[in-house]
């Protein structure tokens, strides 16, 4: 089992910027793939980035490129989702999960491991 918890989430007006981190605890977390997804009121779970078990291959929403940096640090067991420029349109809630198979996936029925979630709010 891994544990994931979100934080960083809060309200931020258009054009700022937030680090959301996600803590896992379980098992060794440098042998998962991690993925960031957000969920708006009334719309589907959208995948936004994912970085693979090294940190070396990352991948992006289209919406998001250029905006949006996933990082992850093995030793703090952390993974993290740097926000800049900020638009309404990102305001959602952001879950990180983690994939047993460490390469990237931009799907989210193939990740294994969730967590709760963190509210992120972009007023205009």
């Amino acid at each position: 089992q891994v544990q994931l918890v979100e934080s960083g989430g809060g309200f931020v007006q258009a054009g700022g910027s937030l680090r959301l981190s996600c803590a896992a605890s379980g098992r060794p977390f440098s042998n998962y793939a991690m993925g960031w997804f957000r969920q708006a009121p009334g719309k589907e779970r959208e995948f936004v980035a994912t970085i693979n078990w090294s940190g070396g291959r990352t991948s992006y929403a289209d919406s998001v490129k250029g905006r949006f940096t996933i990082s992850r640090d093995n030793d703090k067991n952390t993974v993290y989702l740097q926000m800049n420029s900020l638009e309404p349109e990102d305001t959602a809630v952001y879950y990180c999960a983690a994939d047993r198979a460490g390469a990237i996936r931009t799907n989210s029925n193939a990740y294994t491991y969730w967590g709760q979630g963190t509210q992120v709010t972009v007023s205009s």
